[in-house]
């Protein structure tokens, strides 16, 4: 096992307890008591880590940071996943941008009716560590034949595809580092361009506590590309603050309006009462958006 000297600046003993010390912004320290680590490598893009907290349990970890746990992750995970799917009602042909865990994958790979999943993903070390460390968040991924990983720069990806997607979700970690390009204008217009003419898009938008004006730039940005964008909200308390902001654009279809019943039952957290009710945005967030 490696020493706390050689895991890097992100880990510390504290009474002789071995922590993870995540910093937010510079302004708020998160500290995770860590029951194990399990892996720990250095990638050309970031510092890869799976590790085991005691209340979190196994955790995906990037340059100090938490991802995606075992605890929590699913919140996450069915939130950006299953409500573009239900609200397109018809996805076929499904984008990931980012999603290395593979747990959005997985959920997207619970309906039926999409024939294809193409998985885009910068750093193939992430996407290694936790279908090997991590199967209770990548779940079938692996293994299903409609899964195409694709390790490559998602920017890039998108930059010359035309109307070949009926969802695109892009699943980044925080605007810093590999991940910055993907909350771009330049990106947002790619990707629209890639979607078919009923096509959805779905991203993470970040904390509407700490990070209120890259919500803010997410909104205006995509307003000015899709005739509907609505933001929803999920609490996943291993991300600062709890509250969480997913922002979806849409050429065609409204998820006010979608039918919740074609929700599919094997979900942790999400049914068709949390479908409804998580598009109800409270004074702050309008604040936000204008």
């Amino acid at each position: 096992m490696k020493t706390i000297k050689q895991l890097g600046k992100h880990f510390k003993e504290i009474d002789g307890n071995m922590w993870l010390v995540e910093n937010d912004r510079g302004n708020l320290k998160i500290d995770y008591k860590i029951k194990s680590i399990i892996s720990s490598t250095k990638s050309p893009y970031q510092q890869v880590d799976i590790i085991e907290l005691y209340d979190f349990g196994k955790c995906l970890v990037l340059d100090g940071v938490v991802q995606s746990t075992v605890l929590d992750g699913h919140i996450y995970n069915e939130m950006i996943s299953h409500i573009p799917i239900v609200t397109h009602g018809s996805a076929k042909d499904v984008l990931i941008i980012g999603g290395g865990d593979c747990g959005v994958a997985n959920e997207v790979l619970k309906y039926n009716g999409v024939e294809r999943v193409d998985l885009v993903e910068i750093d193939e070390q992430v996407v290694n560590a936790c279908i090997k460390h991590i199967p209770e968040i990548a779940g079938t991924t692996p293994d299903d034949s409609r899964v195409n990983f694709i390790f490559g720069d998602g920017v890039e990806f998108v930059k010359d595809k035309k109307n070949c997607y009926d969802v695109i979700i892009i699943d980044s970690s925080d605007p810093v580092g590999p991940a910055v390009q993907l909350f771009s204008d330049v990106f947002y217009t790619n990707v629209r361009n890639c979607l078919r003419g009923d096509g959805i898009m779905v991203c993470q938008s970040q904390s509407p506590v700490f990070n209120k004006d890259i919500l803010g730039n997410v909104y205006s940005s995509l307003s000015e590309l899709y005739p509907i964008v609505r933001i929803y909200k999920t609490v996943v308390p291993s991300y600062p603050g709890g509250m969480w902001s997913f922002t979806l654009a849409s050429l065609k279809s409204d998820p006010i309006k979608a039918d919740a019943r074609g929700l599919r039952g094997n979900t942790s957290y999400l049914n068709d009462e949390i479908f409804k009710s998580c598009f109800s945005l409270s004074n702050m967030v309008k604040e936000i958006i204008g």
